[in-house]
């Protein structure tokens, strides 16, 4: 073998979702999503991380590194149903008599149906949350800065990214939940239009799918792009504009209706 290519031996990198089918296709502004969905490293829920690098044994005196290890969590499907604050079922052991064994166990999150409301769009929404979910709502005063203010990565759920992003749909436009109060409107519109400063419109657009439903987006984005106009619609609206600019009244009429 060839000292270029166990050279470049050390430079090979996994294929990522991103690098073949129509994963290769899909836009940044939904890789930029992904990255803060599932590659972020999320808020720690289940441990408290010790801060600096090293620390000190109080007892024996001798210093060793700090190792802040992440707890590995579970996520089973109901969850993307759900709200669950970042909270998630953790497997471990537990020792229910000093003369027996440890015995495997699952400590699971305390699942409550609850109603919050978003503001933006106007409307109560019943979904199943955790005390965390309500307690995170609670400070920050409200059900929409909560969504809006978290990150994907502590989100996690689907149902929460597609909130999030009809939340930030509905901010782009202006409210209109509220089009029958042009003040009210304005007040809700000016107390969170700050939120749109990190995102561009196609990265809404983008927002708060799936891998598998981002993929379909896409797919169907480009089969309706496929599909040919028939020629006799192209040469009716070409025969409208011409009889337009002739100034037929007729043609006006009928561009209109």
């Amino acid at each position: 073998m060839s000292s270029v290519a166990i050279k470049n031996l050390g430079k090979f990198c996994k294929p990522t979702i991103f690098d073949r089918g129509t994963g290769a296709l899909l836009p940044e502004a939904y890789k930029k999503f992904y990255k803060e969905w599932k590659l972020t490293e999320p808020t720690a829920v289940h441990y408290i991380p010790e801060e600096g690098k090293f620390k000190r044994d109080d007892v024996t005196g001798e210093v060793h590194p700090v190792q802040n290890c992440p707890i590995p969590l579970i996520y089973p499907k109901e969850a993307d149903k759900h709200i669950w604050g970042g909270e998630a079922i953790v497997q471990g052991f537990q020792k229910r008599d000093r003369h027996k064994r440890r015995v495997p166990h699952f400590w699971i999150p305390s699942l409550k149906r609850s109603v919050v409301y978003s503001e933006v769009l106007d409307k109560h929404i019943s979904v199943v949350v955790t005390e965390r979910t309500i307690n995170l709502i609670n400070s920050n005063y409200g059900f929409d800065h909560y969504i809006l203010k978290t990150p994907a990565c502590d989100l996690k759920s689907l149902v929460a990214l597609s909130l999030k992003r009809k939340i930030l749909q509905e901010l782009e436009k202006g409210c209109p939940a509220y089009s029958g109060k042009p003040e009210r409107q304005k007040d809700v519109f000016d107390n969170y239009k700050q939120y749109l400063t990190a995102y561009t419109s196609e990265e809404i657009e983008w927002y708060g799918y799936s891998f598998t439903a981002a993929c379909k987006k896409l797919e169907a984005s480009l089969e309706a792009q496929k599909q040919p106009v028939p020629l006799k619609h192209i040469y009716r609206s070409q025969l409208l504009q011409k009889l337009k600019e002739a100034g037929i009244k007729e043609a006006s009429e009928e561009v209109a209706v």
